[in-house]
Formats: structure tokens, sequence, C-alpha cells
């Protein structure tokens, strides 16, 4: 994979964030992204491996649209675009997320007087607003792809308003970048026959001359490939509503994109509730994304919920901090703020460790993050706590857990609470696992059932567990302390536990 080259600055460096030594402690911090389309605020309550999102709006402005016709932004677009802005610039001081760090793209860097708005921006709203090249856009956008998905490998699309950017994604680096005028707004001019279908051709082979490799996945960012694949989702009565990491083949988005094409605009409005403004666009990202398939050929179409404003976060984290794992990280920041006691998840994790000791390094890591949330949601009622426990792994904004892994993830946790998943949320995101994963799964949450009966101390458990695998037998040595916790209840559910494992019960003192 070839190393892109820099571009020429555009201050992007000028402002880093971790040199602030209040952001170093992880608080809050905002990134401004004037798009084409849309401009957004979005506020992450720390600069940590898996920051949360404390706050996100945005207002659908159309700056660029008839950029293409006149060479200006859209006049209407433009103070729209300069009110939310200073609405922005408020929200964030209220937060204490200052300084933000702000950024525009196609529009801003196309048009003859994006000069003029930047400095009007400055005038009436005092933020200093920087200037992404192409190439630079498509990096950001692509190390967003990494902040939360730290294995991607493939190409990198992100779909604007009057851009579209590719990148090449792989072992964490990102290869060759490259910015086109194949954005909805930038191609309203060609119509929708036969003229726009020829355009998009030719520059979509453009594109692929740049590209020597061929590309297993291709990663959708951007509004308009999240709502086809959230009309993909509709159209196949898919049991999750998280759209990161959703995978389709290419067959199952051809087909989509030619249901798209004879849809009325306002029924598919309604079916996934996007906005008018975007349900425009959709369209003719529709036929960009047909001819990207066509084009690339990839195996497989993955969509990622994180861009460039989480690029713009991933471009100033140390490498250490990038070698994390956003889903344990995330999972430890969720039981430090929710749990009774924070830390016993890592407690818990190693308790269990023999009766999971033979499962492959990737279901240990589930199981470890199951660990660690699987007492977030105590405050929620007794009747209730599994369901919320399972919201909680298959809809919480959680990187690097792609669906069958939140599917695993929240049939375990609602197992912790409830012997059976009869009658819940689980009928429908069950068919996503294998029966041999539904039952690991169920024994996972009987397994943290019992072992949160232990919860007494978090420094240390009074008890261990031995898998005595030949003779089909689960130990449980009771240290000092331990026999006076071993009460009726959990006697049962340490035996539910074996017999789950299909083996016998043996008690010791040691």
């Amino acid at each position: 994979m070839s190393k892109t080259r820099k571009s020429q600055s555009t201050g992007l460096n000028d402002l880093p964030l971790f040199q602030y030594s209040t952001k170093r402690k992880l608080e809050r911090l905002g990134v401004v992204d004037v798009g084409s389309n849309s401009v957004r605020l979005v506020v992450f309550d720390g600069a940590a491996r898996s920051p949360a999102y404390f706050f996100n709006e945005k207002i659908l402005c159309g700056l660029g649209e008839g950029v293409a016709e006149t060479g200006r932004l859209n006049p209407a677009g433009r103070e729209r675009a300069i009110v939310a802005i200073r609405r922005f610039v408020a929200l964030a001081k209220g937060m204490d997320a200052e300084p933000l760090y702000a950024v525009a793209t196609a529009a801003v860097r196309e048009a003859m007087d994006g000069a003029d708005f930047i400095a009007e921006v400055k005038k009436r709203t005092g933020l200093h607003l920087l200037l992404a090249s192409g190439e630079e856009e498509a990096r950001l956008s692509a190390q967003g792809v990494l902040l939360g998905w730290p294995t991607a490998r493939g190409l990198m699309c992100d779909i604007g308003g009057s851009s579209m950017e590719l990148a090449e994604i792989s072992d964490g680096e990102i290869g060759h970048c490259v910015s086109s005028a194949l954005g909805p707004l930038k191609l309203a001019s060609f119509g929708d026959g036969p003229e726009l279908d020829a355009e998009i051709a030719h520059r979509v082979q453009r594109l692929r001359k740049g590209f020597s490799e061929d590309f297993e996945t291709m990663f959708l960012v951007g509004g308009s490939w999240r709502a086809i694949a959230r009309l993909d989702m509709a159209r196949r009565k898919y049991p999750l509503k998280v759209l990161h990491e959703y995978k389709m083949s290419p067959s199952e988005v051809l087909e989509t994109t030619g249901w798209i094409h004879t849809q009325d605009p306002a029924d598919m409005r309604s079916l996934i509730g996007t906005s008018q403004e975007r349900m425009r666009l959709v369209p003719t990202a529709a036929r960009i994304l047909e001819r990207l398939i066509e084009t690339f050929a990839p195996r497989e179409i993955a969509v990622s919920s994180y861009g460039i404003r989480e690029g713009l976060l991933y471009e100033q984290m140390p490498k250490s901090l990038r070698k994390r794992d956003p889903l344990i990280e995330a999972c430890l920041n969720m039981e430090r703020a929710s749990a009774r006691r924070p830390g016993f998840g890592k407690v818990l994790n190693e308790f269990l460790k023999p009766v999971f000791q033979r499962e492959t390094k990737e279901r240990k890591r589930l199981i470890r993050a199951a660990c660690l949330l699987h007492d977030v949601t105590w405050r929620a009622h007794p009747d209730y706590r599994a369901e919320v426990c399972f919201d909680n792994a298959t809809r919480a904004n959680l990187g690097g857990l792609d669906h069958a892994g939140r599917a695993f993830l929240g049939t375990a946790l609602l197992h912790r609470y409830k012997n059976s998943g009869a009658g819940t949320v689980l009928d429908d995101v069950g068919r996503m696992l294998t029966p041999e994963e539904m039952q690991l799964a169920r024994i996972v949450g009987k397994a943290m059932r019992f072992g949160a009966m232990f919860a007494g101390a978090s420094e240390k458990m009074s008890c261990e567990l031995k898998v005595h695998r030949r003779r089909k037998v689960l130990e449980l040595i009771l240290h000092k302390g331990g026999e006076a916790l071993f009460g009726e209840v959990v006697r049962t559910r340490f035996e539910s536990l074996a017999v789950a494992l299909e083996m016998e019960t043996l008690i010791t003192t040691g």
C-alpha cells in the first residue's frame, strides 16, 4: 500500500488538541465540521480511545448548493451556517468544551468566496475555521474509521454534498488519498438521466486508476451512505438499529439501490425518519455507490459511523493511546461511571477465566467486556434490568464491535439477570448467532450471575474456580471469608452454571 503524500499545510496542525493540559485529563472536547450539506457540532466527553458523545447537533444548511454553477457559496446556506456556528460557539462555552476545533471542507474549499466566508465566521462568531485540502479530508475520514475500527483494511469512501474522498486503510495506516467532485450537489447540473450516469462512470473510472490494489472491504462514511444503509435495514427488517459496522454484500446493496430508484422520496423519509434535505441527495448517492461497487468490486460493504470529526480526534492521539482497544476502553469508562463497584469487572473476569480458558482470543475479549458491563444498569427497575443491560450492548456507541459481537455481548448480559431469554428482545436478535454461540453467551451470563454474588470485595475474590474437564467437575474453592458468602442462592446459581457446562459440582475449602 502506497503512503499518501502530505498536501500543502492549511493550518490543520495549528491547534493540537493535546497541547492543552486540561484536555489531557480527558475532559470535554468540541469539534465543528462545516460541510457542503450540513454544519455539525460534536462534543466528545473526553479525548480517550473510545470517547462518548456528550452532545451532537447538526443543521442542514446546503452551503455547497449551487457552487458548481455559480462558483459561490449558497447565500441562504451561508447565513444559516453562520447562525448555526454562532449557536455552537455559545453551546461549547456553556459545556466547557473550549477551545473548539473547527474545520471546513469541499464547498468552502472550492468556492471563490470561501476565504470571505472564513473571515466572516471569525468576525461574527470568533471561531477560527481551518480549511482542509481534499487529501487531508480523505485522510481524516479514514482516521475516523480507524478510531472505531482499529483492524480496518480496505477502501474508505466518504461522500459529502460536494465531494467524495477515497483512502486506502491497512494495518492502522492510511495509504493513497484522493478527493473527487462526486458529491450529489456538485452533480445536480447533470440531471438524473443517462448524462448523469455517464459522468459518474467517467469519474469513478478515473479514480480507480489511482489505486493499484483490489479491496476486500469498502468502508462507507457520510450521511447519504448511512441513509442508504438505514433503508437496507428497513427493507430486510434487520433486528439491530446501530449503523456502525453494519455489513452488506454487494448484491444486497444493489438490490436496495435499485429499490430506491423506484420509490417515492416521501415514503422513504417516513420509513427511516431522515430529513427532506438529506433524502434529496440519496438517489444520486445510490447511483454513485452502484458504480463504485461495479468498478472496485469489493466483497463486502461496511458502514462506519465515524468520519472526519472522529478523525480530527484520532489525529491528535499519541500512538500509545491509538493502540488501546476501543471496546474495552468504552466498557471501562461505562463501569467507572455507572457500576456500584468500579473495578470489580476485572476481578470477575479473572475469577471466571478457568471456565473459558479454551475460548478464542476474540471471545475472551467479549467476555471481558461483558464482565465490565455486568453491573452498569443496576439502577434500572429489576423487572427491566435485563433488557436495559441488553440494550446497552446492542445499541450503545461502542467501537471495535461488529454486530455479531453486539448480539453475543447483549445475550450474555441479558442472561446475567435472567435464566431464560424467552419472550424478551432476544427473540429477534438471537437469530444473528449460531446455536453454539448462543449457548456460550448463556453460559457467560450464568457465570457472571453466579460470580457477582461474591462482589463484597472489589480487590480480590474470596474464592476461586477450577475446571476438571476430564472428570467433568466444576470445583469452587472457598477461601477465608468465602464460606460466609456462600449462601443458598449462591449455591443454586453455582449448580445452574455447572448444569450449563454439563459438569458436576465440587465445593472445597482452602
